[in-house]
């Protein structure tokens, strides 16, 4: 389900206390990045963001759930390390500013093992 109109403000406006995010559109939801870094999904009306085991743990005992989505024809969800932000934190800007800063760590974390990695030797 798309976006309502104005959910998007909403959000930036929610972790505005974190610094400013960007906010690109994509397909029916959008993606939340700061310094080009994604750390947050914006799917459904729902803001989810990012956590490695520990962090999804913790989100996960506060009555988050996963994003998951389709990837296979045959429609298997899959979930993804990103979970939804805990009910008492879309009430609380401090709260929801500090998630998004822990969340963007973890991203960046992610990211630069990410480009550690050596790139495949490709066929010829």
């Amino acid at each position: 389900m798309p976006l309502s109109p104005g959910f998007s403000d909403y959000v930036e406006e929610l972790i505005a206390g974190f610094g400013k995010v960007d906010i690109k559109r994509m397909f029916g939801g959008a993606m939340v990045l700061r310094g080009g870094i994604g750390f947050g999904i914006l799917d459904d009306d729902t803001f989810f963001i990012k956590a490695d085991t520990a962090f999804g743990a913790e989100l996960k005992k506060r009555g988050s759930r996963p994003w998951s989505y389709s990837v296979k024809k045959d429609g298997t969800a899959r979930d993804i390390a990103y979970w939804s932000v805990p009910e008492t934190a879309m009430d609380d800007g401090d709260e929801a500013s500090a998630l998004a800063k822990r969340s963007h760590q973890i991203a960046v974390k992610a990211d630069a093992a990410k480009a550690k990695k050596p790139k495949k030797a490709q066929d010829s």
